[in-house]
């Protein structure tokens, strides 16, 4: 019965991801008959949401077959509990879930659904929504805190740097990303990293460049004005240094928030390991935060930066104020990923990478190539 269980959880899976987007659209679908009210909670677009949703359901059913890796599960669930928070969801709604589910299971497998099938698929979907449940409610901290704008600054067409100031922040560490909403879009959430360690103040500042068709960055960057409220959820993300390892940090356009967060901290104490900053765009003049580093640089010796831009000249539509040159800061040419490799062995350095997930991709595989062991590469999720 166990064979027969398990192998009913993986016909189930193989249905699932036959049609993902088709099988999200069918659960929420019966999930919103049940409770219309849930409709609300998500945005007018719901393709992001229905993805995230197929690839739980899809981590659930490969992990409850296999021999081990339970309390990897369990932990996953839990945090996706806590994040859900933000949402006010009852608790209630979870029984709705998994109703709304094990009815779509019961749609896809038509003539497979047997009972052997039916106990196993209820079993994990009733840990699935079990736990998430039991972790939201044990939760300590406010599900949510707000920080208004203070000070925002138009640096390029397409770029921002935001300024806030938040009453009772809860703790989250330099490095990490934080769970963002604008008024603009009062059912969308997205992660920001924030470029300034926590501090008594509650300051805290964003740099967000606007997405080609990402209406969420674009309205940051062209609507936020002082005064507008932001609400934040949970923090994510361990991006960390280790200490008695030299550092290499590789930041792509505004990935180098996280990483100038650190840079911060890591400057407020004198015995700091040697590290080496790679900071790349596409044009010099988007290498917007030069002057900061550079600053930075100057009273840490253990300091070294490194600007990469992949053209030489900026197009006629960026004014750039400050070059690397006259900063006195090397400035390479090419794509993040050959630069850095090509500058010498980081073998028995630990690697932080952050940027879009291509540049991380890329640099991450280029490093491991050159004998950088994978367990020293640090990034964030790429999605």
């Amino acid at each position: 019965m166990v064979s027969h269980s398990r192998h009913g959880l993986h016909r189930l899976r193989d249905l699932v991801n036959h049609d993902q987007q088709g099988f999200a659209t069918n659960v929420y679908a019966r999930l919103f008959s049940i409770e219309p009210g849930l409709r609300d909670l998500f945005g007018p677009s719901m393709t992001e949401t229905r993805g995230k949703f197929a690839g739980v359901i899809d981590h659930v059913l490969e992990a409850i077959p296999a021999p081990g890796g339970q309390d990897e599960l369990v932990e996953f669930l839990a945090q996706l509990g806590r994040d859900h928070r933000k949402y006010d969801i009852s608790p209630e709604a979870y029984d709705h879930m998994y109703r709304a589910l094990m009815d779509e299971f019961a749609a896809i497998m038509g003539p497979d659904w047997d009972d052997d099938t039916q106990q196993a698929a209820s079993q994990a979907m009733l840990l699935t929504t079990g736990v998430m449940r039991g972790a939201a409610q044990m939760a300590e901290g406010p599900a949510r805190w707000t920080a208004q704008v203070v000070e925002k600054f138009q640096i390029s067409r397409d770029l921002a740097v935001v300024r806030l100031v938040a009453q009772n922040r809860p703790a989250y560490k330099s490095g990490q990303y934080l769970e963002v909403q604008i008024p603009q879009w009062p059912t969308t959430w997205r992660n920001l990293s924030p470029a300034i360690p926590p501090n008594k103040h509650g300051e805290i500042e964003f740099h967000v460049r606007a997405v080609p068709g990402g209406l969420f960055s674009t309205s940051v960057v062209k609507e936020t004005a002082v005064g507008d409220q932001w609400t934040f959820a949970q923090a994510h993300g361990t991006l960390h240094i280790e200490p008695g390892r030299p550092v290499l940090m590789v930041a792509g356009g505004t990935g180098l928030a996280p990483l100038r967060a650190l840079l911060l901290d890591m400057a407020r104490r004198v015995d700091q390991v040697p590290t080496h900053v790679f900071y790349g765009a596409r044009y010099p003049g988007e290498l917007y935060d030069l002057a900061v580093l550079r600053r930075i640089c100057a009273t840490n010796p253990w300091l070294m930066i490194t600007a990469v831009s992949e053209h030489t000249e900026d197009p006629w539509w960026l004014d750039a104020s400050v070059t690397p040159t006259a900063l006195g800061i090397e400035h390479r040419y090419g794509t993040l990923a050959n630069v850095v490799v090509g500058y010498q062995d980081w073998s028995d350095h630990q690697v932080l990478v952050a940027g879009s997930a291509d540049m991380i991709e890329s640099t991450r595989t280029r490093l491991i190539i050159t004998g950088v062991p994978a367990r020293r590469i640090q990034h964030d999720p790429v999605i």
